[in-house]
C-alpha cells in the first residue's frame, strides 16, 4: 500500500489485471487526460453541480489512500523492461525511446538500487512494456497492470501525438521542439511513476499531479522546459522537484522494503541528503 499525505485528495485506483501481452489493451486503467472544457449550464444546473462536486471533492478526500499496484521484481530486483516500435499513427519520433529509457533510469535512481531496468530478450519475457501508440481522447499516456509467471507487471502506453492535447499545449510544442520532447518526457515519467506503484496527487509541483484538479498545464511542462538547453539536458535533468524526490523516496522505501523497514523522515533535510548521499 502506497502512503500519501492526509492533507492531499486521493484518486482512487481500478485496474484489472491483464493475463499477458495478447490484451494488456483491454480493460479500465490509468489515463492521465488534457482537462477538459467547461460548457455552459444555467444558474440554477450551475448550483446543482458545484454542490455535487463538493460532495465529490469531499468523499474522494476521505478515500483511503490506495496507489497502483507496484511491480514485482526478479531476483535481486531486476526488472526486464521492453521498448515497443512506435504504432503508425502514433506521430512518434526517432528519438522517443531514449526519453523513454531516460526516465526509467530516473526511477531506477531515485528508488535508490532497490529495481535494476534491464532490456528484456523478447516483450513476452518483459513485465514492463512501454508502446508509443496513436491519439485517443485527450490522453497523454495511461497504465496497465499484467501478470506475467505469478508476478505483476505494467504496460505503460505514451500517446505522443501533442496536436490532439489540446490547443495551448500543441501551439507550445510547434513553436518549441524542446517543448514537445518536455511533454513525452515527463509522460514517460509520470506514467512510470505509476507502474512503479505512486498515485496521483494534487502538488502541482510533483510529477505525479493529476491534470484533473486543473491549473496551468502548459506552465506545468514550461517550468522544466526552462531548465534545459539542448535535448541532452534531458539525460540529466530528473524532473522531480527536491519536495517530490522525499515524498517519492518515502513511498518508493515502503513498497521495496517492507511494512516493518525503519523509513526516513525525508521532509527532514538532514535525512534526505544522507540517504542520497550517505557518510563515507
Amino acid at each position: 500500500m502506497v502512503r500519501w499525505s492526509s492533507e492531499c485528495p486521493r484518486v482512487r485506483w481500478s485496474c484489472e489485471v491483464a493475463n499477458g501481452p495478447s490484451d494488456v489493451r483491454s480493460g479500465p486503467s490509468h489515463r492521465r487526460t488534457r482537462p477538459s472544457h467547461s460548457r455552459s449550464f444555467a444558474p440554477s444546473h450551475r448550483i446543482l453541480i458545484a454542490v455535487l462536486s463538493t460532495v465529490l471533492l469531499v468523499n474522494l478526500a476521505s478515500l483511503p489512500a490506495q496507489g497502483p499496484p507496484p511491480l514485482q521484481p526478479l531476483d535481486s530486483g531486476k526488472l526486464p523492461y521492453y521498448i515497443g516500435e512506435a504504432e503508425a499513427g502514433s506521430d512518434s519520433q526517432p528519438g522517443d525511446r531514449d526519453l523513454a529509457r531516460w526516465a526509467l533510469q530516473v526511477w531506477e535512481r531515485t528508488i535508490g538500487g532497490a529495481l535494476r531496468f534491464e532490456p528484456a530478450a523478447t516483450e513476452r519475457d518483459a513485465l514492463l512494456r512501454i508502446y508509443f501508440v496513436p491519439a485517443a481522447a485527450g490522453q497523454y499516456g495511461e497504465m496497465r497492470s499484467i501478470a506475467l509467471d505469478g508476478r505483476r507487471g505494467a504496460a505503460v502506453f505514451i500517446r505522443p501525438d501533442v496536436s490532439a492535447l489540446g490547443p495551448d499545449i500543441a501551439r507550445a510544442a510547434r513553436a518549441d521542439p524542446l517543448m514537445r520532447e518536455t511533454i513525452v518526457y515527463l509522460t514517460c515519467l509520470h506514467e512510470l511513476g505509476h507502474a512503479v506503484g505512486l498515485s496521483h496527487t494534487s502538488d502541482f509541483a510533483d510529477i505525479m499531479y493529476f491534470f484533473g484538479y486543473g491549473g496551468d498545464i502548459v506552465g506545468f511542462f514550461d517550468r522544466y522546459r526552462r531548465q534545459l538547453r539542448s535535448r541532452e539536458d534531458i539525460q540529466k535533468t530528473a524532473g522531480l522537484s527536491a519536495v517530490a524526490l522525499g515524498f517519492v523516496l518515502d513511498n518508493m522505501l515502503l513498497i521495496t522494503a517492507g511494512a516493518d523497514a525503519i523509513i526516513p523522515d525525508f521532509s527532514q533535510p538532514a535525512e534526505l541528503l544522507a540517504y542520497l548521499w550517505p557518510p563515507g
